[in-house]
C-alpha cells in the first residue's frame, strides 16, 4: 500500500482515531422545565421544489424589471441624441437654403447687370 517511510508510519499515526473521554454526569433540564408548554409551532417546510419554482421567479421578474428600465433608459438616451442630429441637420440645410437664394438672387443681380 504505502512505502515504509518515516513520514507515512508519521501521517498513518496522526490519521488513527482519538478516544474521547466520556463526561462522568451529562447537562440536561429537569422534567418541570422542560413541560413548560411554551413552545414554537412547528414550521411546516417549504418544499424544495415550490421553494425553487418561487425563488426562480421572483430572481426572473427582479431580472426583467432592471433589464426593461435599463433598456428604456438606453431608448430615451439615444432617441435624444437622434433628435439632435435631425434639429442640427434641420438648421444646417435651412442655412445652406438661404445661402442659395442669397446666392440666386446674387447671379440675377449680375445677370440684369449685363
Amino acid at each position: 500500500m504505502f512505502p515504509r517511510t518515516p513520514i507515512f508510519s508519521l501521517l498513518r499515526s496522526a490519521a488513527k482515531p482519538v478516544s474521547v473521554p466520556v463526561p462522568a454526569r451529562y447537562f440536561s433540564t429537569s422534567p418541570a422545565l422542560k413541560d413548560a408548554g411554551s413552545t414554537l409551532p412547528a414550521k411546516k417546510p417549504v418544499g424544495a421544489f415550490r421553494g425553487g419554482v418561487l425563488g426562480f421567479l421572483a430572481g426572473s421578474v427582479t431580472a426583467g424589471t432592471l433589464v426593461y428600465y435599463y433598456i428604456l433608459q438606453e431608448y430615451r438616451t439615444a432617441n435624444e441624441m437622434l433628435s439632435e442630429d435631425i434639429y442640427a441637420l434641420q438648421l444646417a440645410t435651412q442655412q445652406l437654403q438661404s445661402y442659395v437664394v442669397e446666392l440666386e438672387t446674387k447671379v440675377d443681380g449680375l445677370q440684369k447687370k449685363k
